[in-house]
């Protein structure tokens, strides 16, 4: 079935609902009020009923924020998401405003040099934000207050919150009990003193307890709040028609209330209370006696992004399903050749999106695709996180190039593939540059380091061939993934913002790109996770370094690559890693599809 993405917003629709907003604005007497695109749990995904930067403006990425002004409204979005910004903002009522580049408070101080209160909802912004916001405007007019949300005072028809069910986790799957995390977890609170940490980011919950949810598309997590005491006992705070399936599952030690009851438990808090203040509401620290607050990350995080090996076992066999889904999809796509521009029976992205997910689904063991699929023909391709609509749907033609970007979520698992696909003989400049990603993912591949290095230190890695010919793509060039969860996952990042140390059982995707506004967007990725390097003769002994285990098998286009531009040892590593991806699928397969997998993965 297609999964089409929900434009909540629409950009006819944005000035009329900016009117509206603004006539709210003055009678609260506030000049600015602040748009995120978050929810109370402070994670990456939300549900329609949260939605409100996309009502209001029609930008539906999934990074961004507004800013509303008396006079003047920005919204804020980084470079994978500009191009995309233009198609869906009307920009006679919303400037598209760079960000980081230009940050909030010197747009603030630009935009309203009078002064005057810009509000927030302070559960849709975290403690982090709220300060160094506070900290920039310091000396200037402007004031930030806290208030009610004005958006959804004024939007008439929102969704209902989501009322998912929860569900227990396999302890096979996870690796360890869920009395065995927080032991962990609670171990870590004793050592820095803490008597509690609050917990508001659903994976983190998800992962501690053992569960999963069905409130957010696409991510397995309920929609919840917790409190981990010391002890290692939890006071969870989730809708009771959501946990009618658990039974007693969770224990003893876990106590069950309404989600209204989370303010009050937050006040009758004792002792010294760990906040994270990154993903933390401004609003938690608001209710909790005064001093009792200290600041450090989400306990979890850690511990959910170095995997077991039981969750590293079952990551493995999802990649090869997911892996041998793809080769027939793969397949079926190479044999569509004669639909490509015809206008009697024409092949478009939809179908493309279609086929696909009917693939993964034959399987019968995808519970859910990870994210919306990212599937570009020619100049689509070049918006990073493009997802086509019935109104962007293009006909595939020869000649371009077709980006395809998705996953599946399995109970095993959570995969994370891109692929980019010559619909044709292709030019040679797109081959020279898909030549040049290619050597970035295989330079991540083969890297190893010292231990203590983190994701800034080998993002260049992935970039150097690039920058070689006076390239360069605007995002990260991994992000961490989950084990049947979501396939964002922090702390770990390749990125030039990351200082998080890369250690054993981190899960994440390499995955540089090049995008060509208006002709074709490239991007390969394959996940990878962080494991013990093997000695090396003659090396230092003493010197403990890491290395990548490639968790992804699919077959590479040979069509695209350039293999003039490479070195022996590159084309070295592509011929191995196709005769592992021969080996590994062949048997996985159909029968036609392994004769397509053959020839797909013949040596160089």
């Amino acid at each position: 079935m297609l999964q089409t993405f929900d434009v909540t917003g629409a950009p006819e629709q944005g000035p009329p609902r900016l009117s509206v907003l603004r006539d709210v604005m003055a009678q609260e007497g506030i000049k600015g009020f602040l748009v995120p695109r978050a929810d109370v749990h402070q994670g990456e995904y939300v549900a329609p009923a949260d939605e409100r930067l996309a009502w209001l403006t029609g930008f539906t990425g999934s990074a961004g924020f507004a800013a509303i002004l008396s006079a003047r409204a920005g919204v804020f979005v980084d470079g994978r998401y500009r191009l995309q910004a233009r198609n869906q903002v009307d920009d006679t009522a919303f400037a598209i405003v760079p960000w980081p580049d230009t940050k909030l408070a010197d747009w603030l101080k630009a935009e309203l040099p009078e002064g005057g209160t810009v509000g927030f909802d302070p559960w849709l912004h975290t403690v982090g934000e709220i300060e160094t916001l506070r900290k920039a405007l310091t000396g200037t007019p402007i004031d930030l207050a806290d208030c009610p949300n004005l958006i959804d005072r004024v939007w008439p028809d929102r969704p209902a919150p989501p009322a998912g069910d929860v569900t227990p986790y396999p302890e096979a799957l996870a690796g360890r009990s869920s009395a065995e995390k927080r032991a962990l977890v609670a171990e870590a609170l004793r050592q820095t003193g803490d008597e509690s940490a609050v917990l508001t980011l659903p994976d983190s919950i998800a992962w501690l307890l053992n569960i999963r949810g069905s409130d957010i598309a696409r991510i397995p997590v309920p929609h919840a709040f917790a409190i981990i005491h010391a002890d290692g006992s939890v006071d969870l705070f989730v809708a009771p028609e959501k946990t009618a399936g658990l039974g007693d599952g969770l224990g003893p030690d876990v106590r069950l209330h309404e989600p209204g009851a989370f303010p009050a438990a937050l006040g009758a808090l004792t002792g010294q209370v760990r906040l994270d203040k990154q993903s933390m509401p401004y609003a938690v620290p608001m209710l909790i006696e005064a001093g009792n607050v200290r600041y450090d990350r989400d306990p979890c995080l850690l511990p959910k992004a170095c995997k077991t090996a039981a969750e590293l076992d079952g990551t493995r066999e999802a990649h090869l399903r997911d892996g041998a889904a793809m080769v027939e999809f793969l397949h079926w796509l190479n044999g569509q050749a004669d639909a490509l521009g015809h206008t009697d029976h024409a092949l478009s992205e939809i179908d493309v999106v279609t086929a696909l997910e009917g693939f993964r689904r034959s399987t019968n063991q995808l519970r859910d695709i990870s994210f919306e699929t990212i599937c570009g023909a020619g100049p689509n391709g070049a918006i990073v996180h493009y997802r086509v609509t019935r109104e962007t749907n293009r006909i595939l033609r020869a000649g371009e190039l077709l980006l395809v970007d998705s996953g599946g979520q399995y109970l095993d698992g959570t995969t994370d593939i891109t692929r980019t696909i010559a619909l044709g003989p292709p030019e040679s400049e797109a081959c020279a540059c898909y030549t040049r990603v290619l050597q970035g993912m295989i330079a991540i591949s083969r890297a190893r380091w010292p231990v203590g290095l983190a994701g800034r230190d080998l993002d260049a890695l992935a970039r150097y061939e690039l920058w070689q010919a006076g390239l360069d793509y605007d995002h990260g060039t991994g992000h961490g993934v989950g084990t049947y969860l979501s396939v964002h996952e922090g702390p770990q990042r390749l990125s030039r913002q990351s200082g998080e140390k890369l250690r054993p059982g981190m899960i994440l995707s390499n995955e540089p790109g090049y995008y060509r506004e208006g002709a074709f967007g490239i991007r390969i990725e394959n996940l990878i996770a962080v494991e013990e390097a093997p000695a090396v003769p003659g090396g230092d002994a003493q010197r403990r370094m890491l290395c990548f285990e490639t968790l992804t098998y699919v077959p590479l286009d040979r069509r695209l690559i350039a293999v003039d531009m490479l070195t022996q040892a590159q084309r070295t590593w592509i011929d191995a890693y196709h005769a592992e991806t021969r080996r590994r699928l062949g048997d996985r397969v159909s029968a036609n599809a392994r004769i397509w997998l053959e020839t797909a993965t013949a040596p160089l």
